[in-house]
C-alpha cells in the first residue's frame, strides 16, 4: 500500500498537517520539469531559486524521517510534465492512491483534476494550509454586490484575524494610514543596504543552460542574493522588523537612483513558495509594534499588514472568481506591442531604465516600481495585456499567474474593465517626479506635454483620456482630467495627439 503525495514548487510549507509525523506508506513526489520553466520566459534567478528552495525542502523532509522521490530537471526518466511524471510512478511503486494540495494555479488545477479523471487509483486534494481564506471566500463575500471593494474585504479580514483591534473596532479608531505613507525620500534620508545572501548556485546555473531553457536577466552565479530555505527566510523577516519597518510605511511608495530594495521585505517569494506563512509574517511585524517600540509607528505597520491580510488575499480571491476568463479580458482593446526595451532597460528615459535595469538585475521591483512606472506607460502605450502579463510572470521572482496575473491585466492595465480598480492607475511625469529623483537626470523634460525633448508619458497620459473618452468621461474619479483637457486649445490637443502617435511608433528607441 503506497500513497503518492504531490508537492508543487510554490508548497514548501513544512508546518502541513502532512508533514506532522512521517508514514512508511507515504512517499512524496518533487519534480523539476519543462512544463514549469517553459510556460514563460522567466529570469534566470527565478528557477534557480525555486529549484533550490525545492531541493533545499526535499532534503529537510528527508531529515525528518519521509520518504521523498525527487526528479532532478536532466533525470532519464523525467517525463518533464506532472502527469507523466506521476503516471510513471504510479506503476513503479505500485501506488494504490495519489493525493496532492490544490494548486495556486488555473492551469495546473486543471492539469491535476484530468490527471486524477484518468488514473484507475483513489485520489483527493487538500488545502495547502496557506491562505488565509479559501479559494470562493471573496466571491461569497461580495454575492450580490456589483463591485468589489478591498477596503471593505481588508477590514472584514482584520476582524477574522484580529488584527490591530480592540473588539470590534481598530486601534487608534482607524483602518487605514495610507495618506501617510507616500511620502518622497531626500537626500538626507539614509537608506538602508539590503539583506543579501551570498551562495554559490553554479551547479543549478549549469543545469539551467546545459538543458537549454530559455530565461531573461542576469545572475551572479557564485553570491546568489535570495532566500531559499526556511531558516533564511526568517533571517530576511528578522531583518525587514528591526532595520526597515521604522520607515517601510512612510516611504513604501518612494523611489530613488541610491537604492533597488530601499525600505521593503522582499519577502514575498518565500512567502509565496510557503516557506513563511503571512500569519506568521503579519504577527512578526505586529508584535514589534505592539512590545513599544518608539522607532515604530501604526503607519508603518498597518501599511505592511494591509498588502499582507488585505491585498494578496483580495488578489488571490478575485483570480479564482474570475478565472479561466479573466486570462483573456482585454477591454480597451489595447494591441500595441511591449516595447523592446523592456528586456534590456535600453532607454533614455530614467524612470524606466532603473525600474527595468534592476528588475533584469535582482528579479525584484516593489509595487510602485511595477504599478506606477512599467505598468503605467504599458497602459498608457496602448500595450498587448498579452504582453504585460508574461513580461511581469517571467520577470520577477516572486510571479505567480494567481497574483501576478490580477495586478497586471486588472490593477495595472485595467484590461478586466474594473473588477479590482475603479479607474485606471495612470500618471503623467508629474507623479514620478513627486515621488522619485528620477526625473532631475533624465533627458526628458517631466514638464513639457510635446516637443522632442518632452516625457512620453506627459503627451501619452492626455492622449489615453482623449483616446478612451467615451469609456472614462462619466467615471466621478477621472472627471478632473477630462476638465483639464476641456479647458485645452484644439491646438493643444492636437499637438499632444501627433507627440503621442510618434511615441507610440518609435515605442523601441525612446
Amino acid at each position: 500500500m503506497t500513497t503518492l503525495r504531490l508537492v508543487l514548487g510554490d508548497q514548501l510549507h513544512i508546518g502541513h498537517s502532512w508533514f506532522s509525523e512521517a508514514q512508511e506508506d507515504v512517499l512524496y513526489v518533487m519534480m523539476e520539469i519543462r512544463s514549469e520553466t517553459d510556460y514563460a520566459h522567466h529570469h534566470i534567478q527565478k528557477i534557480v531559486a525555486f529549484f533550490a528552495a525545492m531541493r533545499a525542502f526535499s532534503k529537510a523532509l528527508k531529515e525528518q524521517g519521509h520518504n521523498v522521490h525527487y526528479i532532478e530537471l536532466d533525470a532519464p526518466e523525467n517525463q518533464q510534465t506532472i502527469t507523466g511524471n506521476i503516471n510513471t510512478l504510479i506503476k513503479e511503486h505500485a501506488a494504490t492512491r495519489f493525493e496532492y494540495m490544490l494548486p495556486d494555479e488555473y492551469r495546473v488545477d486543471q492539469e491535476l483534476k484530468t490527471l486524477c479523471q484518468h488514473i484507475d487509483i483513489d485520489s483527493s486534494a487538500v488545502e495547502s494550509e496557506h491562505f488565509l481564506t479559501t479559494r470562493n471566500e471573496l466571491k461569497d463575500f461580495f454575492k450580490g454586490k456589483k463591485t468589489y471593494l478591498m477596503e471593505s474585504f481588508y477590514r472584514n479580514m482584520r476582524k477574522t484575524y484580529d488584527i490591530l483591534m480592540e473588539g470590534d473596532k481598530p486601534v487608534t479608531g482607524r483602518w487605514n494610514y495610507d495618506a501617510e505613507n507616500r511620502k518622497k525620500l531626500k537626500q538626507k534620508d539614509n537608506i538602508v543596504s539590503p539583506k543579501l545572501f551570498s551562495k554559490d548556485v553554479s551547479e543549478l546555473v549549469d543545469l539551467i543552460e546545459a538543458e537549454g531553457i530559455k530565461t531573461i536577466g542576469r545572475i551572479n552565479r557564485v553570491a546568489f542574493i535570495w532566500p531559499t530555505t526556511r531558516e533564511e527566510s526568517l533571517e530576511l523577516l528578522d531583518f525587514f522588523v528591526e532595520q526597515c519597518l521604522p520607515s517601510f510605511g512612510r516611504f513604501q511608495d518612494a523611489m530613488t537612483d541610491r537604492g533597488w530594495s530601499l525600505y521593503h521585505s522582499r519577502l514575498s517569494f518565500s512567502i509565496n513558495v510557503k516557506l513563511l506563512h503571512p500569519l506568521e509574517v503579519v504577527e512578526r511585524v505586529v508584535e514589534s509594534w505592539q512590545g513599544g517600540r518608539e522607532d515604530v509607528d501604526l503607519a508603518q505597520v498597518e501599511g505592511f499588514v494591509r498588502q499582507i491580510i488585505g491585498w494578496r488575499e483580495y488578489m488571490r480571491g478575485v483570480y479564482w472568481a474570475h478565472m479561466p476568463s479573466y486570462a483573456k479580458m482585454n477591454t480597451l482593446s489595447h494591441t500595441t506591442p511591449l516595447p523592446s526595451f523592456y528586456w534590456d532597460a535600453n532607454t533614455k528615459m530614467a524612470c524606466m531604465k532603473q525600474a527595468i535595469h534592476q528588475s533584469l538585475e535582482h528579479a525584484y521591483a516593489h509595487h510602485i516600481q511595477r504599478l506606477m512606472v512599467t505598468g503605467n506607460f504599458a497602459l498608457l502605450l496602448g500595450c498587448d495585456p498579452d504582453e504585460v502579463d508574461a513580461w511581469y510572470l517571467g520577470i520577477y521572482i516572486d510571479a505567480l499567474e494567481w497574483v501576478e496575473i490580477t495586478n497586471t491585466r486588472g490593477m495595472s492595465q485595467f484590461a478586466d474593465g474594473g473588477i479590482v480598480g475603479t479607474k485606471p492607475y495612470v500618471s503623467s511625469a508629474n507623479y514620478i517626479n513627486k515621488m522619485s529623483d528620477h526625473c532631475k537626470g533624465c533627458q526628458y523634460d517631466h514638464k513639457a506635454r510635446h516637443g522632442a525633448k518632452s516625457c512620453p508619458f506627459n503627451a501619452l497620459y492626455w492622449e489615453f483620456f482623449i483616446r478612451h473618452r467615451e469609456a472614462f468621461a462619466h467615471n466621478p474619479r477621472i472627471g478632473m482630467a477630462y476638465r483639464h483637457i476641456d479647458k485645452m486649445s484644439d491646438d493643444e490637443q492636437q499637438a499632444i495627439v501627433e507627440r503621442a502617435a510618434y511615441i507610440r511608433e518609435h515605442r523601441d528607441t525612446l
